[in-house]
């Protein structure tokens, strides 16, 4: 059984369009492939969800 994300790969492309590499995730379909993009990259996708998360809570309140 393949692991799931919380997070949909849309979502972290959209982040990825926002940082500016977006360009180097290859998508076919629903398919995304980060193989591409290098680890410093990654971490900052993970920032920017850990942001967007906050911004909600913080908005809810």
């Amino acid at each position: 059984m393949a692991k799931r994300s919380i997070v949909s790969d849309e979502v972290k492309y959209e982040i990825a369009k926002e940082l500016g590499f977006a360009d180097r995730i290859q998508r076919d379909g629903n398919t995304y492939d980060y193989s591409n993009i290098t680890t410093r990259e990654a971490g900052l996708i993970v920032r920017g969800l850990i942001q967007k998360a906050a911004q909600l809570m913080d908005s809810e309140h």
